[in-house]
């Protein structure tokens, strides 16, 4: 995160105080709605106590394939929705800023892969929570940016490995009955693996050093002073 606070300050520098605005705005703006949604939907069922447990996902169940659209919105506990929100918009925020212009591609791939994957996996219980959506975010923000080579990629790589590098413990059941969703963990590491491959060509790259110019340059040098002699 400190990587992304200072590139965010680099270019504040470079360019006017309100176009530095706007881009900020745009790229927080998803994931600040999101995470604004993630709280207000706890709030809701708790300020009214309603029960939102069925938009979990249920496996292997088609009448409800629906709810891996939903189930990133729906947490067990106060701690839950804390641990998860704060991950979410840190790396849902790296995502959107140094993935464009393919960011909410990404994302969606994520979101929806992570979900499916669950789905077919999971054991026969709800699935609630962000935590599958944001393993999938760390592992892509992880993988890409060794897969890419490019310098501002591997410092968020590296940023990502020193913050969450412990996840991945939470990727293995640890006892029969386990009640944290080991099975989500593991399907966002998957699509965040698999995003990172599939999307390697898509986005920022590493910047490509064009060697003839200079060899010409050099020769052009050469010929002039060849000419000048004679």
């Amino acid at each position: 995160m400190y990587t992304f606070a200072l590139t965010i300050i680099s270019k504040m520098k470079t360019n006017p105080p309100k176009s530095n605005f706007r881009k900020v705005i745009n790229i927080l703006f998803i994931p600040f709605v999101f995470s604004l949604l993630i709280l207000m939907v706890f709030l809701l069922e708790n300020g009214m106590n309603w029960n939102f447990s069925k938009a979990g996902i249920y496996p292997r169940k088609i009448e409800w394939i629906w709810t891996i659209f939903t189930s990133i919105f729906i947490h067990a506990n106060w701690g839950h929705l804390l641990n998860n929100l704060l991950s979410f918009f840190l790396l849902s925020s790296c995502l959107f800023y140094f993935y464009r212009p393919v960011n909410l591609r990404i994302f969606m791939f994520l979101w929806i892969l992570s979900g499916i994957i669950l789905w077919i996996i999971g054991r026969e219980s709800r699935h609630v929570g962000a935590s599958g959506l944001i393993y999938a975010m760390a592992a892509f923000l992880l993988f890409s940016g060794l897969i890419r080579q490019h310098i501002p990629l591997i410092a968020i790589s590296l940023v990502v490995t020193l913050i969450y590098g412990n996840m991945v413990w939470h990727i293995f059941p640890w006892t029969v009955n386990d009640h944290v969703s080991w099975e989500g963990h593991l399907s966002g590491l998957f699509s965040g693996l698999l995003a990172a491959v599939l999307y390697r060509n898509d986005g920022p790259q590493k910047p490509v050093k064009v060697w003839e110019e200079e060899n010409n340059e050099e020769e052009e040098y050469w010929n002039e002073e060849k000419s000048d002699k004679n």
